[in-house]
């Protein structure tokens, strides 16, 4: 999907509110895009460097500011007010919150300005554009993957995303679209299950710990809804000497979740295109510049939380299981190589030699 943009990736990392000029840019134009926080690498590694590497090649002219809120509400709010009172254009925002951030949307308007919600849906009948793959079917591949790694009568643990990411509770919907029957029918077991507010592993790992005291130990598998859950959940299961016999999933399939499931202990990982769903991002933004049409990207209609009816870019996603998985997201993700996954104990996995 979206084969004609390029894919090349601007190596570089963003300090939070830094301002990063694309070449040759005239600062006549300027957009925003506004990271959430840098608790995942990715925001900052892959996401914008994609965007900031496009907007370079097909809008060089155009100023790219950068905002990270690290997970403050208010944060965002202010940098939103602060990138429209230094002129931009365009506002591209992954959302904290989807509903809190509806302000930050309203507010563009109220000046003429068009908001992209990127990854995360923003619940405002001012969203424009909505860039994302399907985060249900994403869940749901989470929760099969361990159904099908697990036996009748077994314990699940489900480590959910944070409570106010407007994702989160598309991926625990599609998880349970699998698992509610199951767990209705005896199949499998309800352990224990719990949110992690801002997808922090700490509280992931909290969580984990929690669950493996009151279970005894007596999980079979973990649907973990990102890779920081999986990776606290492995952490917590390495203590008490089960780290690679339970299935855990994932999402994201950052190089340490590669890497623990080149060594079995993380099992699967829900992976996305961020080089391509960033370039769709900034196609739109420039197609937005120009007041062109952007039809060709959003080719559906999805609505927010709000019933607002959004144009929506949507991205394929892939079911990544083993090395198998580790093998193809190396081979279709940019920026990531098989060098820098055969690190530590990784390096003397098969894969690697």
């Amino acid at each position: 999907m979206f084969s004609n943009l390029k894919k090349g990736l601007l190596a570089t990392t963003m300090l939070a509110s830094a301002t990063l000029v694309a070449q040759s840019a005239s600062a006549e134009d300027m957009v925003a895009l506004l990271l959430p926080e840098n608790v995942n690498p990715r925001w900052e590694q892959q996401d914008a460097a994609a965007f900031l590497s496009t907007m370079a090649e097909i809008a060089p002219d155009v100023r790219v500011e950068v905002f990270n809120a690290n997970n403050d509400t208010s944060v965002q709010q202010r940098q939103a007010e602060q990138a429209l009172t230094q002129g931009a254009k365009v506002l591209v925002v992954i959302p904290i919150d989807g509903e809190s951030s509806a302000i930050i949307a309203d507010s563009a308007a109220e000046e003429g300005i068009p908001t992209v919600a990127y990854d995360r849906m923003i619940n405002s009948p001012n969203t424009l554009v909505w860039v994302q793959a399907d985060m249900f079917a994403t869940g749901a591949a989470q929760a099969q993957h361990v159904v099908d790694n697990t036996s009748e009568g077994d314990t699940l643990v489900l480590l959910k995303g944070s409570p106010t990411d407007p994702n989160a509770a598309v991926i625990h919907a599609g998880q349970v679209s699998v698992l509610e029957p199951l767990f209705a029918s005896g199949e499998r077991v309800m352990g224990y299950e719990n949110w992690t507010p801002g997808w922090d592993p700490a509280i992931a790992r909290r969580s984990m710990d929690q669950a493996l005291t009151q279970l005894s130990n007596n999980v079979q598998g973990v649907v973990s809804s990102n890779d920081g859950n999986a990776g606290a959940a492995i952490e917590a299961m390495e203590e008490q000497g089960m780290a690679g016999t339970v299935p855990v999933s994932g999402l994201d399939c950052t190089v340490q979740a590669q890497q623990l499931m080149l060594l079995g202990k993380q099992t699967q990982c829900g992976w996305r295109p961020l080089h391509e769903m960033a370039a769709a991002a900034a196609q739109v933004t420039v197609r937005m510049l120009e007041g062109t049409d952007y039809s060709d990207l959003a080719t559906e209609v999805v609505q927010n939380a709000g019933g607002n009816d959004v144009a929506f870019v949507p991205v394929d996603s892939y079911s990544a299981v083993g090395a198998e998985g580790v093998a193809y997201v190396i081979e279709n993700d940019p920026s990531i190589t098989k060098d820098m996954v055969c690190q530590g104990e990784a390096a003397a996995t098969d894969f690697c030699q």
